[in-house]
């Protein structure tokens, strides 16, 4: 199928016009299409490895066990162990078995929870990735990853944590149920919105955040009409390399706002970024219009915080906090980490007032106008 869709003109710069407009292009290498997965042996083999750790969730044990059985040889073992948030107690473990077992490369199978714990043993052994994702989380493209510690998801960041080969298999996705699969495209989306707006974005990045927004729409309504629609699936994951690839640019409040969900209120990861997006869009479009407006014009909306507010009702996620366990009584412990976390590129201010503003609409699900 053709992935290149037609992106409404935006406002977003066409050359490098600022001292800020710096394109770092470290990009990994690109294995894409259905049945892709089948040639991790020789992917192994062009990055010059012969002993690969394959690294993996207890709940994808099925499927990385294919992978173990096609790398035959090649495989060391496999550490079924990932959870979501990577805690450092776990990384710290798993990089003690990955230098036990010699592993010169690593194959990460499955979503986020996976690919981060990849990062996070590479962070410290310098391994080549090879990763395989299997949901939309985009973190595959990414040079950084969220690890907890004492409770508190923080991020790092290193060119160690760069996958050298992403292998993006459509059919890997097939059996997602849906909910899970929402979850995931709003992660991803979430972006998008995020990486428009930072300091820190250039025209590649603003491209590759419009393209990947209107690719994640269009596939994630294909996918909830029907899950084993494998043309939607590709767009849907399509998507998800773009929504990467703009946010390897820079992120703001929306992630900080969702690593605090999750890493310290145990909120699924997916979820913790959909509930919030639409507020923290909203918010920031006071302060960042002109870049808000570039995703209103790729989706046709007038209003990207409403925008994705509908949206999830219309994929059937839920739209409140209080439907995953957090209480008003949360909302300063929110605030209190978000903004003590907070990287500084949010173009509105990130205060305990505005996070307390933002957390209380999405707990309510009030529609932004």
């Amino acid at each position: 199928m053709n992935l290149i869709r037609k992106v409404a003109p935006t406002a977003a710069p066409t050359t490098f016009e600022t001292p800020g407009d710096v394109y770092n292009a470290t990009p990994p290498r690109i294995v894409f299409g259905a049945g892709s997965a089948g040639r991790v042996a020789d992917e192994v083999r062009r990055l010059g490895c012969s002993r690969a750790l394959v690294v993996s969730t207890p709940g994808r044990g099925a499927m990385a066990q294919r992978v173990v059985a096609s790398l035959g040889d090649l495989c060391v073992g496999l550490l079924a162990e990932a959870i979501s948030q990577v805690p450092i107690e776990l990384a710290r473990s798993c990089r003690i078995k990955a230098r036990e077992m010699e592993a010169d490369c690593l194959v990460s199978v499955g979503g986020g929870a996976s690919i981060g714990l990849g990062k996070a043993i590479s962070l410290e052994l310098a391994l080549p990735i090879i990763a395989i994702p299997t949901t939309y989380s985009g973190s595959e493209v990414t040079g950084f990853c969220g690890i907890t510690i004492d409770n508190v998801k923080r991020m790092h960041t290193s060119l160690r944590m760069l996958a050298a080969t992403v292998i993006y298999d459509p059919e890997l996705s097939l059996s997602l149920p849906v909910d899970v699969s929402a979850a995931s495209a709003m992660n991803a989306l979430a972006h998008c919105v995020d990486a428009v707006y930072v300091p820190t974005v250039n025209p590649m990045n603003a491209m590759a955040a419009a393209e990947g927004a209107g690719a994640i729409t269009e596939g994630l309504r294909g996918v909830v009409a029907d899950p084993r629609d494998l043309g939607a699936r590709t767009q849907l994951l399509y998507g998800a390399y773009l929504a990467g690839a703009a946010l390897a640019g820079g992120f703001a409040l929306q992630h900080g706002l969702a690593h605090t969900l999750g890493g310290s209120f145990g909120v699924p990861h997916g979820l913790s970024h959909a509930l919030v997006l639409p507020h923290v869009a909203a918010y920031n479009a006071q302060f960042a219009p002109d870049k808000i407006g570039t995703l209103e014009a790729a989706l046709a909306v007038p209003s990207l915080g409403g925008a994705l507010f509908d949206l999830l009702g219309d994929i059937g996620l839920p739209n409140r906090l209080t439907d995953v366990g957090i209480s008003e009584a949360d909302i300063p412990e929110i605030a209190r980490i978000t903004v003590e976390t907070d990287n500084g590129l949010n173009p509105g201010p990130v205060t305990e007032e505005a996070v307390t503003q933002i957390t209380l609409a999405a707990l309510r699900g009030a529609r932004p106008r």
